[in-house]
């Protein structure tokens, strides 16, 4: 595995540092510690701060590369983890408010959008990484985020949580969330969700992972965010997806930008799982195939 911890040399920059080395040093990690000056001036005091932080990675068993860039943050961080590959990386994501709807700086949702690698944002005051809650939606796309949390969850040795959340039937239907919250009995029902779930949970027991499902009634969002009080957990998990067509930029659901904002626990970002370049058409082919389906072979219109 290869991590990229990215820095400004504040102190807030401490956060990624620490979570960095938590997940780094039980993976052995190939790490790389980059640090950003947004001004050339800036350059001395950055490296005096890097050498600081990569010390203390190294009280986590950590032996950082140390990289230093100068410019706009995330052009500097897309151009590193586009020259070089990133299993992950890791960032602070600081509130830039206590109120209103996005509280987290847009650079936060800038970097999840370009960057390849799944992307965990350091917020709260993570201590340990012993319990993850993965929001699964109940569907195969989050797949690729369950192997990801997987291999750290081994690693570090956490447990993990499947969580599905759905929505709050009318009282006159309690039987049914009775039964739709009877997890065992999902698991076997042979439903889409049972399956997924099943093979979601199998996947993570094969790494020696211990894993439980859940299912919880109700808005997702607080759901998730009481889940994660209720249980202790702390790190949550979900995705993005890549855009189809020739431009190949990630986006995030309404849901995952909602957890960004208001976590005060790490957030893992990871991608849903790509589609091979034989399978996505290039824009001409995409092209072709529309406007060539309109005439016949003497190149008349049909």
């Amino acid at each position: 595995m290869r991590v990229l911890i990215c820095s400004d040399g504040s102190e807030p920059a401490d956060k990624p540092v620490r979570l960095g080395g938590l997940l780094a040093g039980p993976c052995q990690a190939a790490t790389t510690l980059l640090g950003i000056a947004e001004l050339s001036g800036n350059e001395e005091s950055l490296r005096a701060a890097l050498e600081s932080e990569a010390e203390m990675l190294r009280g986590f068993g950590v032996s950082p590369e140390l990289v230093l860039r100068t410019g706009e943050p995330i052009r500097e961080i897309l151009h590193q983890t586009t020259s070089e590959h990133y299993d992950l990386t890791i960032i602070g994501a600081e509130r830039k408010g206590t109120t209103g709807l996005y509280w987290r700086a847009e650079k936060s949702y800038e970097v999840i959008k370009a960057i390849p690698s799944p992307v965990l944002l350091a917020t709260g005051a993570c201590k340990t990484l012993k319990s993850f809650v993965v929001c699964t939606g109940g569907k195969n796309f989050i797949d690729a985020a369950v192997e990801l949390t997987g291999k750290v969850a081994a690693a570090v040795g956490a447990s993990v949580t499947l969580l599905h959340v759905m929505a709050e039937p009318p009282a006159i239907y309690a039987d049914l969330v009775q039964l739709e919250e009877d997890v065992e009995h999902l698991l076997k029902s042979g439903s889409e969700l049972g399956r997924n779930l099943l093979a979601q949970k199998k996947s993570l027991e094969d790494l020696g992972v211990t894993t439980d499902v859940r299912v919880r009634h109700g808005l997702v969002l607080s759901q998730v965010f009481a889940e994660v009080k209720e249980r202790k957990h702390d790190l949550i998990v979900t995705g993005s997806s890549q855009t189809r067509g020739p431009l190949g930029h990630y986006i995030m659901g309404d849901l995952t930008r909602s957890i960004v904002n208001r976590a005060n626990v790490p957030v893992l970002v990871a991608r849903a799982a790509k589609s091979s370049e034989t399978m996505r058409p290039s824009l001409w082919a995409t092209l072709k195939q529309i406007f060539g389906s309109r005439r016949d072979g003497g190149g008349r219109e049909r």
